[in-house]
């Protein structure tokens, strides 16, 4: 029988693995949930190493083939959400890691100077800046900067625990601030200016690379065999788009977890639309524009968590726009493609007859608005599909609303899965499949419905949209003018983490 892959994902709520065969069926599957780093600010590296682990040895009796008489793994990779991981020479955590949603260090890197920041984004891709390695190690204490051997994502930490080699990916290697990603290298030139060592940056590879190979200490605590290939992997939601796009340049992709994802793979890396983050893509010399629109889905979980479950079939009663009822999602910060750090989430309008079941919907539709605000950034003729994939791809009611705000065909993946299953693509073409992006996508990935809006529903969701904008527009001017409640920092505060204002060209 055919070797097949082991895949991680490792998301901001929790760490899943799973054997996947040659044939693309899932064998295994293990969860655990993460108990540090969900608010997407800081995490425990160590406790993450830890999940990590479990989660494959949860997996490992299948990967062995002792059960099924399959053979062994052809190849292990791991998809990650950003951030930054400071290590010594022994690969122990120096301080705790950074998450996706943390913006300290900002300010130092505004005082570099407009000419410097302005070559640093133009060479990273990026419209703005934001947290990355960059700003990690600005921003750590002296006692503990001495100590640091390298930067690393999440992702690569990981990986360095589990092969004892220091390594990265182009992609990941894009969030640091550090690298061109045009020529998929890291940017010397500017590295001099900022007295960042390169010796602190590992190298590059292409996501699908083999990078490494287990060690005994990691194969004895995963359960897996000893020198399985390790291949670079990705971004969490970098992996699932490469998946759900292929080579296709005509879809956008939106992958809606804790926070959407979207993007569209691009003929070339000029001109990216305003507001967007360009990456390398999983395909070689291949990219992708897009960005992470900060808490989308991870709102909604918090409303819920708060007010209690209501089933879908009440939340699809409730009208569009909620009886007035407006929720502004953005509860760490908003990403693309406006980039407002210091945006907080908010609840507007709010009226004594309005339950459980409206604030729900309310955040459902904010988180929407939302991704519109992306998706009509990246295509702004309005005409292009949108497909969509990730834990919010679950719901019918939820693709429902989606079509009808993004005002777009809407491809509905059945895999909500489709991180994980990216990652194992990655690890198929690194151990030598020769099924390009477009087979393994349909060998992946089950058949999309698709969902078409509602002509008058769209009409009136375009106005509900406008409004939305001007009321999130008026809570963001109203929380940067006064102070926080309980002495917290204001939002112009500039020793309150960085997150006052946007910084860009």
């Amino acid at each position: 029988m055919s070797a097949g892959v082991v895949a991680v994902d490792i998301g901001t709520s929790a760490v899943r693995a799973a054997v996947v065969d040659a044939e693309g069926r899932v064998l295994a599957h293990e969860r655990v949930v993460r108990t540090s780093g969900l608010g997407g600010d800081s995490f425990d590296a160590m406790e993450l190493d830890r999940d990590v682990r479990a989660a494959l040895a949860g997996v490992s009796g299948q990967a062995s083939g002792r059960s099924s008489g399959r053979s062994a793994p052809a190849a292990l990779a791991v998809a990650a959400h950003i951030g930054t991981v400071a290590v010594d020479a022994d690969l122990r955590p120096v301080g705790p890691g950074s998450g996706w949603a943390d913006s300290r260090g900002i300010p130092r890197l505004a005082a570099l100077g407009a000419d410097t920041v302005r070559r640093l984004l133009h060479a990273a891709g990026r419209p703005a800046l934001t947290g990355g390695a960059l700003a990690h190690l600005l921003e750590m204490e002296a006692s503990r900067t001495a100590r640091v051997h390298a930067l690393l994502s999440p992702k690569d930490f990981v990986l360095a625990r589990l092969t004892g080699r220091l390594t990265t990916d182009t992609i990941s290697a894009a969030y640091t601030l550090a690298s061109d990603v045009r020529r998929r290298e890291w940017n010397l030139g500017l590295l001099a200016r900022t007295g960042l060592d390169p010796a602190l940056l590992p190298p590059q590879s292409e996501p699908s690379a083999v990078v490494g190979a287990l060690t005994e200490e990691a194969a004895r605590a995963t359960g897996l065999p000893v020198g399985l290939p390790v291949v670079a992997g990705g971004p969490d939601g970098s992996v699932g788009i490469g998946l759900l796009l292929g080579e296709n340049e005509d879809v956008i992709a939106d992958i809606a977890g804790t926070t959407d994802v979207v993007g569209r793979l691009l003929p070339g890396s000029d001109d990216p639309p305003d507001g967007a983050v360009l990456n390398p893509s999983v395909l070689t010399g291949r990219f992708v524009a897009g960005g992470a629109t900060g808490l989308t889905g991870g709102a909604v979980a918090r409303w819920r968590s708060l007010v209690g479950t209501v089933e879908d079939e009440e939340l699809a009663a409730v009208p569009p726009g909620a009886h007035g009822l407006t929720v502004v999602p953005s509860m760490t910060g908003a990403r693309f493609p406006d980039w407002r750090p210091g945006s907080r989430g908010a609840l507007l309008g709010q009226r004594p007859e309005h339950d459980a079941a409206c604030l729900l919907r309310a955040a459902q539709e904010a988180a929407a608005f939302t991704v519109r605000q992306g998706i009509d950034r990246l295509d702004p003729s309005g005409g292009l599909p949108v497909a969509l994939a990730g834990g919010s791809s679950r719901s019918a009611h939820v693709a429902r609303l989606r079509a009808d705000v993004l005002d777009r065909p809407l491809l509905v993946c059945a895999e909500p899965d489709v991180t994980l299953l990216g990652a194992a693509a990655l690890a198929l073409r690194g151990s030598g499949s020769d099924h390009g992006a477009d087979a393994l996508r349909a060998r992946l990935l089950s058949t999309t419905r698709t969902v078409e809006p509602d002509p008058a529903r769209a009409a009136r969701y375009a106005r509900l949209h406008a409004r939305w904008q001007r009321l999130r527009d008026a809570a963001d001017g109203a929380y940067e003018e006064y102070a926080a409640p309980d002495g917290e920092h204001t939002a112009q505060d500039p020793d309150g983490r960085g997150r006052s204002a946007r910084t860009a060209t």
